[in-house]
């Protein structure tokens, strides 16, 4: 194999993959990457066995052929090397050559007959959406995922595909984020499917603005392609909680509030958050909201918020972690508090098909 690739193709292309290699790998293989070069174009391909990324770029191919390399390494070494382009030339023992104005190295790498097989970005049924729209939506849920293993079915996403539409939920057990947004496909093609967070994570570094994203499902996986891109995946075996249950149905105080102005308080008095103390105490009052917490061991911060309300007084405390979680995430000027009591479930919405359900913390 031998080719000749501009630096800055090749290191995008090396940064679109390498997320996926594993550091500490008891399979030598999966720490490389796949090299395979034909007809005017390279493939780069990683996996860790759960999910594969590939990305495609334009190359001049001199003499076609596959090898794998050390992904991380060779990222390392085309970073640094000048702006030119890079020839790679690799040998029957898999041993390649990198040449780029006057650097060279020799890097040895493993046989492509090592490297696990990829599935193909096919599928009975494709769904069709705008990569930035997509990844918004994973933007303003996956953060709400849990991250404890004994909860396996909550440790990803949930998409669901049904009523010409994709409702795409996450959630802990103490709070819920779910986004919908509108989708057209076949009856049939109706599905219900739990991402893991790696690869949503993975999808939100990867994802453009905008432009074409193909949601391909076959079996146990699922294959996003976009671009140059195809992302594959196994998907979590299990079924999901009705998360509708614990939607509340009504509650009795709405309150617009900016939420800019909301997050910086509330990542202001989250400075003297300590191990023993992490509530943030949330007091609506007439026409004003009262951000603060209290630390026995450090002090106590207070914020007060201008806000239109005239209703009951509500005193209710959350994690405020898990309200700058989605405030972050949303590009809004206004949200909507609604409330009941302090030992009811607070909800945050705002004028998109957005909803964040926040469990209150019992305090003395």
């Amino acid at each position: 194999m031998k080719i000749e690739i501009p630096k800055s193709a090749l290191l995008e292309a090396l940064q679109a993959v390498q997320n996926v290699v594993s550091i500490r790998t008891t399979l030598p293989i999966l720490s490389n990457v796949l090299i395979q070069a034909e007809k005017g174009r390279i493939c780069l391909t990683t996996t860790d066995l759960d999910v594969s990324i590939q990305c495609r770029v334009d190359a001049k191919v001199l003499k076609g052929g596959a090898t794998t390399l050390p992904a991380r390494r060779l990222s390392s070494i085309v970073r640094e090397l000048p702006s030119a382009d890079i020839e790679i030339e690799v040998d029957d023992k898999d041993t390649a050559q990198v040449h780029c104005g006057s650097s060279f190295y020799k890097i040895m790498g493993l046989s492509e007959e090592e490297f696990p097989p990829i599935s193909k970005a096919e599928g009975k049924f494709c769904y069709t959406l705008d990569q930035g729209a997509f990844r918004e939506m994973l933007r303003k849920t996956a953060y709400a995922a849990s991250t404890d293993e004994t909860r396996f079915v909550l440790n990803g996403v949930f998409l669901s595909f049904k009523d010409n539409k994709l409702v795409m939920v996450a959630t802990d057990g103490r709070r819920l984020a779910l986004v919908e947004h509108e989708v057209e496909f076949p009856a049939e093609a109706e599905v219900d499917l739990i991402l893991p967070s790696k690869v949503a994570a993975e999808l939100v570094h990867t994802l453009g603005d905008n432009g074409e994203l193909r949601i391909f499902t076959k079996d146990n996986r699922v294959m996003f392609e976009f671009g140059e891109v195809v992302i594959s995946s196994k998907l979590i075996e299990g079924t999901y909680p009705n998360y509708r249950q614990v939607i509340p149905a009504q509650c009795e105080e709405r309150v617009a509030v900016e939420r800019e102005t909301l997050l910086s308080a509330l990542k202001r008095v989250s400075l003297v958050t300590t191990e023993k103390a992490t509530a943030a105490h949330l007091t609506f009052g007439k026409n004003q909201l009262v951000v603060s917490m209290t630390a026995p061991d450090v002090g106590e911060a207070r914020e007060t918020i201008p806000i239109k309300y005239t209703g009951k007084e509500l005193h209710v405390a959350f994690n405020p972690e898990y309200m700058i979680d989605p405030l972050k995430n949303l590009n809004n000027d206004e949200i909507y508090v609604e409330l009941t009591d302090d030992l009811s479930p607070g909800v945050i919405k705002c004028d998109i098909p957005f909803l964040y359900v926040l469990m209150p913390m019992r305090v003395s």
